[in-house]
């Protein structure tokens, strides 16, 4: 969350370098995207028409949708599609049909955020380093290579962490947008009638006189929105203020100067439409000028990076994907981690792109079916949101997100013309992991499930094992169960084949709940069952880091035993069996198997002493 002793400008500052670097960068191909393709006749008419639509385009979905609307649905101060589903799924608690759909609805637009993590670095980093062309013909080899490299390089420093290089990108960042306003500036003096394409009768007409042109272009036109959803993503960390006065006072001025400055200089110089944004600069300012697209492309893609370790973490903590190492890679901002699996994923998903599709032009034609998808599902989560959680009227809830929903549907519609040309690329990836993440959460589900059949109750098994008790040992024994009030299997397994019991006993249950934040003070539940045996529950928000040993030492507060030196943690590692029956389809249930075989370690996942583990297994048949 942001901290509010931070002052405002620095909250500005952080939120341009974080929140804006990726809308920041799309002026360097949206333009070229609209005019390269021959869809638009080249006339000053269509010019001015093509200006005024991504000046409204800009203005409907960042400034009216998700600065003025979509921000104010915060999850206890946390923003992103994970924060919405879960504020949207509690609102309709009461009605478990349409939860279940919207849940599965919420996932499948996370599962798309990891699509558009793909394209979007792949195609920035690659239309900044194509500046190089500009610069001269002769370096085109290189652009490629030279892609690859500063894409490697940022993900190798991942593990080292983003402390310390991040107090740069807000400086970074802003001073590109500069660059951006002052380019567009320089343009626009030699043609100041540009501006009035910032009417909407100028987009109005261009539609009315050529409505199937307008349509197509749509799936360009979405170019300049990349990066939306980061808005609302990041409020938990800057908060809803900075983030709407970074867009107003800096952003968007930068961001509309620049494409006009691109329109009027096509007026001047129609050839320049291969690359309008570097053919704006200097000859002197271009080496410069591709140094600092080049940075704020890579600050860009940081952003996303991190934006999917967190989502990741979410998600897990959500339980729709298995335990994955996480590393924390600052001591001082718990929000700093790492994840291995996720980093070179990303990475290896990236390149592939890169050489698939070789330049940013078809890149962009891989763009937008994934985005605004996510963006579609954000407005329908919305209307959940303000309808059932806010309770306003419905009539208002309609006219609210209504508007919103129908420019969705249309951008969507226009984008799915690429889906022969790329667009599966992104579709495919999000669809995959939506198949892992529904294929996890079912088969933790079949596995409760057969261990529930088998399970006896914790109360009666403990009368009776005290009717005449085994030999108790010193120190305290934490058994690790996923239902309350049952036998953990560990514990069976230990009196099986240990026949002895600690002195202590605590049966734990960690409960994940739909809101970011548990707080300290709510932390643990404990429940004596005599005899010293205790039944604790721990619960966490889907951001809370996990600490078991941390939080367990709340119960020595009341009257538990604990003592580190003498605690041992007892945990059930069992074998998932795939086997014919009502579960998932064989190949799923393959499928689960293999995860659950592959999930990180649980005792890493708590943060439990390594020498304190004790690990007892079983097999289980779904």
């Amino acid at each position: 969350m942001s901290d509010k002793k931070t002052p405002l400008p620095a909250l500005i500052l952080g939120a341009i370098g974080v929140v804006y670097g990726d809308i920041g960068t799309s002026v360097l191909y949206a333009i070229k995207e609209v005019f390269g393709h021959g869809h638009v006749p080249f006339t000053p008419e269509n010019v001015y028409g093509i200006l005024s639509m991504i000046f409204w385009t800009l203005t409907i979905i960042v400034s009216f949708k998700y600065v003025l609307l979509v921000l104010r649905a915060d999850n206890e101060g946390e923003g992103g599609l994970v924060a919405m589903l879960a504020l949207a799924s509690r609102a309709v608690a009461d009605k478990p049909r349409l939860r279940k759909v919207l849940l599965v609805i919420g996932i499948f637009g996370t599962s798309l955020f990891y699509g558009d993590g793909v394209i979007t670095p792949a195609i920035s980093v690659l239309s900044a380093v194509e500046g190089l062309e500009v610069i001269s013909p002769v370096l085109h080899p290189y652009i490629l290579p030279v892609t690859l490299v500063v894409l490697f390089a940022l993900f190798a420093v991942q593990k080292r962490g983003t402390a310390g290089i991040g107090r740069y990108f807000g400086p970074v960042t802003l001073t590109w947008f500069l660059a951006l306003a002052a380019l567009g500036v320089w343009q626009i003096l030699g043609h100041p009638e540009i501006l009035r394409a910032i009417s909407p009768a100028y987009a109005l007409r261009f539609i009315l006189d050529n409505p199937g042109t307008s349509f197509v272009l749509l799936g360009a036109m979405v170019l300049t929105v990349t990066g939306a959803e980061a808005l609302y993503a990041d409020l938990g960390h800057f908060g809803r203020r900075p983030i709407r006065l970074a867009w107003y006072l800096v952003v968007m001025p930068s961001l509309t100067l620049n494409y006009f400055g691109q329109g009027a200089l096509l007026l001047e110089m129609p050839e320049a439409v291969k690359n309008p944004f570097y053919r704006m600069a200097p000859e002197w300012a271009l080496v410069p000028l591709v140094l600092l697209a080049t940075a704020a492309t890579v600050i860009a893609s940081q952003a996303l990076i991190t934006g999917a370790f967190s989502v990741t973490r979410q998600v897990i903590q959500l339980g729709y994907l298995p335990r994955l190492t996480v590393q924390h890679t600052s001591v001082r901002t718990a929000g700093q981690i790492y994840i291995p699996f996720v980093n070179w994923g990303l990475f290896v998903a990236i390149v592939l792109a890169v050489l698939m599709f070789r330049n940013s032009s078809s890149l962009a034609a891989a763009y937008g079916i994934a985005v605004t998808l996510d963006m579609l599902i954000t407005t329908i989560l919305t209307f959940f949101v303000i309808r059932y959680a806010w309770k306003y009227p419905l009539v208002l809830c309609v006219s609210a997100t209504g508007f919103f929903l129908v420019v969705d549907a249309f951008f969507f519609a226009s984008n799915l013309l690429k889906l022969g040309d790329g667009g599966w690329f992104p579709i495919f990836i999000g669809g995959s992991v939506f198949v892992l993440m529904m294929t996890w959460k079912q088969g933790r589900h079949l596995v409760a499930e057969a261990q529930r059949k088998e399970a006896i109750d914790l109360r009666s098994f403990l009368d009776a094992v005290f009717v005449s008790p085994p030999a108790r040992v010193e120190g305290t024994a934490v058994f690790l169960t996923a239902t309350p009030g049952l036998v953990p299997n560990a514990l069976l397994h230990n009196l099986k084949h240990n026949k002895v019991l600690h002195d202590a006993n605590l049966f734990v249950t960690m409960r994940q709940h739909e809101v970011p934040w548990v707080p300290m003070s709510r932390r643990v539940e404990i429940e004596p069952l005599g005899r010293h045996c205790w039944e604790i529950t721990v619960h966490y928000g889907f951001k809370n880091d996990i600490d078991l040993p941390r939080d367990l030492e709340q119960v020595r507060q009341r009257g538990c035993q604990l003592d580190d030196m003498a605690t041992s943690y007892f945990l059930s590692r069992d074998i998932v069996i795939p086997t014919e029956g009502t579960g998932m389809a064989p190949w799923r249930e393959k499928l689960f198997a293999q995860m659950y075989h592959n999930a990180g370690h649980a005792a890493d996942y708590l943060h439990l002493p390594t020498n304190a583990v004790v690990e007892l297994g079983g097999k289980v048949e779904i």
